[in-house]
């Protein structure tokens, strides 16, 4: 084991990330009654990247810490990062926030599968097993049909898919650059891909932004976005992903009390169903891959 693991700091950032993560989401469920979510991606990446500049222009040491060894790497999976970004923000305005969290889990589930092809890893037939597992989870969520949901289930699991892709390339890029010019490259191109998607959607924006209520909301919206990120980060730098996994799953218990109180929205039992399948499957895959290493 590694001299600088720390399982109960890992911990507590790991508590810090689930906390933020939660009001992130509420921020963008609150703010897409307003907005278009190409915005709301538009304006945190846009605020991610000036909280990110600063730093990197006045501090050393960060500044020193920036290289790109792998471009076409990063290019690729900022691009994977942007899009999951958009659809997970277009999910989280269309559907009630406990089930979009719920089928965001089902990301360790695809990144299994994409690790067969990205890493090159072996996988037994007992994650095989869970991983069929968790999409039965997601076929009891989805209850099969094309009703008025359907689209935007549909847009919250190719979200979770292009996010594991994203992870999948991730080992190679943070071993190679870093995780500072990783988090930096994927904050960047997700600003630049936003611009293009957001020209036609700019009506009564800025007379909007004039609300103290709305504007807080933005900046708190991408506040906690650094803050979990920064969460994440930290937290797998000291703890083993085996005991932090279970806890990022806190997130649906803190979304689903919020968002009883703020939409009067109660998940139903197919959800909860649904729920304990997935977390089930992909806290049985964390086990057996941390059991593999």
């Amino acid at each position: 084991m590694k001299q600088d693991i720390n399982n109960r700091l890992g911990l507590i950032w790991i508590l810090i990330s689930v906390f933020f993560a939660s009001i992130m989401a509420i921020s963008v469920k609150e703010l897409g009654q307003i907005f278009d979510s190409r915005l709301l991606v538009l304006f945190r990446a846009f605020l991610l990247t000036i909280f990110l500049v600063i730093p990197i222009l006045f501090i050393p040491n960060i500044r020193s810490q920036l290289k790109f060894s792998k471009p076409k790497l990063h290019i690729f999976r900022g691009i994977l990062i942007a899009v999951s970004t958009h659809l997970g923000f277009y999910t989280l305005t269309k559907l009630p926030i406990a089930t979009t969290t719920v089928l965001f889990f089902t990301a360790p589930i695809f990144a299994t599968v994409l690790s067969i092809y990205i890493n090159k890893e072996k996988v037994g037939y007992r994650r095989w097993f869970a991983v069929l597992v968790g999409f039965l989870g997601v076929i009891i969520i989805l209850e099969p049909g094309f009703d008025g949901t359907f689209f935007a289930m549909l847009s919250a699991l190719c979200s979770s898919f292009l996010f594991a892709g994203a992870l999948a390339f991730s080992r190679t890029i943070v071993s190679a650059d870093g995780v500072i010019s990783t988090y930096v490259s994927s904050v960047f191109i997700t600003f630049l891909v936003s611009i293009p998607l957001t020209f036609t959607h700019f009506n009564n924006t800025f007379v909007a932004l004039t609300s103290i209520y709305i504007f807080s909301l933005i900046i708190l919206l991408a506040v906690t976005s650094f803050i979990r990120g920064i969460g994440d980060m930290q937290a797998y730098r000291y703890g083993e992903a085996a005991i932090l996994a279970p806890f990022t799953y806190l997130r649906l218990i803190f979304v689903g009390i919020i968002g009883y109180f703020m939409w009067d929205e109660v998940p139903t039992v197919i959800t909860l169903l649904g729920a304990l399948t997935i977390i089930g499957s992909a806290l049985y895959i964390g086990h057996r891959e941390t059991r593999h290493k």
